[in-house]
């Protein structure tokens, strides 16, 4: 069985929003609403999963009451850290269940079914995928002493979600110690020596953080 674990746990200081980020509504519905219906528009097999802090629960099911959402998943609570939270949702899978697992952040609201299925595909394929793209802007690398010099970034990509792995690969990485790099679920893999599979990501899949994003969120509605 493949799952999604979505990850909703932002505060949003930097949207400067009095609510949650994820609660925000875009076009008239709730970020985290779009994204899972994205998913679920993908497979309605798809178990999803849910992470959340405990106190922003009841808020949650406030809304799915009020904007009748009737997709089936999961709740599971958030943690500290995005380490502990997806922990957690990894978590709520059966032990000894099988299939792959995908962990998207719960404000990419405009991830499409097609790149859901790419990163699915090449999961079951390789045990570990991610979209990513090729940055269109000069890329530089700023040393100790302050100095920056310019890097090739054909040699660099920007990391996108779903990031879907093997479940029996993610559990065994997250039983690993927290690092600081680990800055998303691949670094978390790639810990254990793990190679990554790129899939092409889209320009679309924006993750939405700051009050620029959502402006751009709106216009790509």
């Amino acid at each position: 069985m493949d799952y999604i674990i979505i990850v909703a746990g932002g505060k949003g200081m930097r949207m400067g929003a009095d609510i949650p980020k994820q609660f925000l509504l875009l076009g008239g519905r709730p970020i985290l609403m779009r994204t899972m219906e994205q998913f679920y528009n993908y497979s309605a097999d798809l178990q999803l999963i849910v992470v959340l802090p405990k106190a922003q629960q009841h808020h949650w099911k406030q809304l799915c009451n009020d904007y009748n959402f009737t997709i089936p998943h999961c709740i599971v609570d958030g943690g500290q850290t995005r380490f502990d939270s997806c922990k957690h949702g990894l978590a709520a899978i059966p032990a000894g269940e099988s299939g792959v697992v995908g962990i998207h952040d719960g404000v990419r609201p405009f991830v499409t079914p097609d790149l859901i299925d790419r990163c699915f595909t090449a999961a079951r394929e390789h045990a570990a995928a991610l979209p990513a793209l090729l940055p269109h802007d000069s890329l530089c690398h700023v040393g100790q002493n302050g100095e920056a010099r310019h890097v090739p970034r054909e040699q660099y990509r920007l990391a996108q979600t779903p990031q879907v792995f093997d479940i029996a690969l993610l559990r065994r990485a997250y039983q690993q110690p927290f690092q600081d790099h680990f800055t998303d679920d691949a670094s978390v893999v790639e810990a254990l020596g793990e190679p990554i599979t790129l899939v092409e990501g889209t320009r679309e899949n924006i993750k939405i953080t700051t009050p620029f994003d959502l402006k751009v969120a709106e216009t790509l509605l």
